[in-house]
């Protein structure tokens, strides 16, 4: 069975514990305050199938990929980090694109979970047309 030219998607999940406050909430925002989270992050990779491997790539080289970010967010104060002064979940989620895109070029979407019910997805800079 010939796999070329279809499309596939693959993701893989990872865990980080960071704390964080958001500086621009409304006064008496209960995110105001110092709090952590048991950040979940689902990264996405899409593309054509290998048609000699019969996968898009290799699960591994996603969790290679991710492990430098690991060791920058795993217990750590988010707002210490440069770009991350305002971490919100959609900050979060384009803070992890740009610094895995150039390594991993298929990535197509990074899912940010702080709960286990509330959460975002950032997929890239979205062309514009001026009209």
């Amino acid at each position: 069975m010939s796999t070329a030219g279809h499309i596939v998607e693959l993701h893989r999940d990872v865990t980080f514990e960071a704390a964080h406050l958001l500086p621009h909430v409304p006064p008496g925002h209960k995110c105001a305050r110092l709090h952590g989270h048991s950040f979940r992050i689902r990264l996405v990779v899409s593309g054509p199938v290998d048609p000699h491997t019969g996968w898009l790539m290799d699960f591994g080289d996603i969790k290679a990929a991710w492990a430098p970010l690991d060791a920058q967010l795993d217990h750590f104060y988010l707002n210490d980090i440069e770009g991350l002064e305002n971490p919100t979940s959609e900050m979060l989620a384009r803070w992890i694109w740009d610094r895995l895109v150039g390594t991993l070029p298929q990535l197509s979407a990074v899912h940010v979970y702080e709960t286990c019910t509330s959460g975002c997805i950032y997929r890239g800079e979205q062309a514009t047309s001026a009209g």
